[in-house]
């Protein structure tokens, strides 16, 4: 998806989702949402590339997983 789409584009379908990538899950599970792209959205290394309405996005459904962000 990365390589075909770039990586904004695959941050937007990915935490622009209704549900969350089936890799968030498993990362979840594992108790890594800091591997997330959810997480790199809000990263302030990235965030700057991104639309508010993304970063908001990403910043709710971590905290919905219980991190405190």
């Amino acid at each position: 998806m990365l390589s075909e789409h770039g990586g904004l584009e695959t941050a937007r379908r990915l935490v622009g989702s209704s549900q969350p990538s089936e890799r968030f899950t498993t990362l979840y599970l594992k108790h890594h949402l800091d591997l997330t792209v959810e997480h790199l959205v809000i990263d302030e290394s990235f965030s700057s590339l991104c639309p508010v309405e993304l970063i908001e996005t990403a910043r709710d459904r971590l905290r919905d997983y219980g991190m405190q962000v």
